[in-house]
């Protein structure tokens, strides 16, 4: 396959940029990853996904989407437990094919496996500051990040949530007299970065409209504002985008769009098993 037909599929992007975030963070930012925490979660998403696949009579194995998975949870997890990261892991790829409405996921898998994985264990937390909150990183994550959501054709949430975001943080920093440092700070972290541009943007569980879609990104950044700032609880985005998902269904059902699909190989024989709908879909 020529690599300009291997990357009409956003999912070859996301997987090689999480690949260097995974791999930047870890080699120059010395990020707190246990391997053998990585390795785990990496081949029980893979496993979970096989046998999955096989259990439910499916066409084919397709390990793009828990690959995608597996990376944003070696990302954005934190645990030392191998039990953990194994309940997280499945938790994540499980759920893309139980808790599904109209053949579409209602959740986020990754945000599905980490806010499920924190509520039921103590030894689980995502830390907002690891990436740190440098310029220069930010652009990096931003920029790359960019690609991904230009290619799936879901921008338009991702700039919603980075606009209502910051509308919240900026105006809330004036109300109180804060320096603006502040609110710089807390939207130059590669967590809040990661979120927006590859969690809430997944063409699979966003809003089939782009309307619903600007509507959405505002609800959840309203709810993260509340639970942040009322609550006091952090991960007030990952939380947010949790309660939220039930919301989707319901503004596809009054909100029509058109269904997102992810775009078949160019194989000449029609009857190959790639050209067949992806019935896993979303990350």
């Amino acid at each position: 396959m020529r690599i300009h037909e291997l990357f009409r599929d956003p999912r070859h992007y996301q997987i090689l940029i999480l690949s260097s975030l995974a791999g930047y963070g870890v080699m120059v930012l010395d990020l707190d990853v246990e391997p053998m925490v990585a390795w785990t979660i990496l081949s029980a998403s893979l496993g979970v996904q096989f046998a999955l696949t096989r259990w439910l009579g499916l066409p084919r194995f397709d390990p793009r989407s828990p690959l995608i998975s597996a990376l944003s949870l070696i990302l954005l997890l934190r645990t030392r437990s191998l039990a953990v990261a194994l309940v997280a892991a499945v938790l994540t790829i499980a759920s893309k094919f139980s808790i599904r409405v109209r053949d579409k996921h209602v959740f986020n898998p990754t945000n599905f496996g980490l806010a499920v994985t924190m509520l039921l264990f103590d030894g689980a937390w995502v830390s907002q500051g690891q990436w740190g909150s440098g310029a220069l990183v930010a652009f990096a994550a931003a920029c790359l990040g960019l690609v991904v959501v230009y290619r799936a054709e879901r921008s338009d949430v991702t700039w919603a949530i980075l606009g209502f975001w910051s509308l919240i943080l900026f105006s809330r920093a004036a109300w109180l007299g804060d320096p603006l440092s502040i609110p710089l700070h807390q939207i130059q972290t590669g967590a809040f970065l990661i979120f927006a541009f590859f969690m809430i943007s997944d063409p699979k569980t966003t809003p089939d409209r782009r309307g619903a879609r600007i509507l959405y990104a505002a609800v959840v950044a309203s709810v993260a504002a509340w639970i942040q700032f009322g609550l006091f609880e952090p991960n007030a985005l990952i939380w947010a985008l949790f309660l939220c998902a039930p919301v989707v269904p319901l503004t596809d059902r009054f909100l029509p769009g058109l269904r997102y699909r992810w775009p078949s190989p160019p194989v000449a024989d029609a009857t190959s098993p790639l050209l067949h709908p992806d019935p896993q879909g979303g990350r």
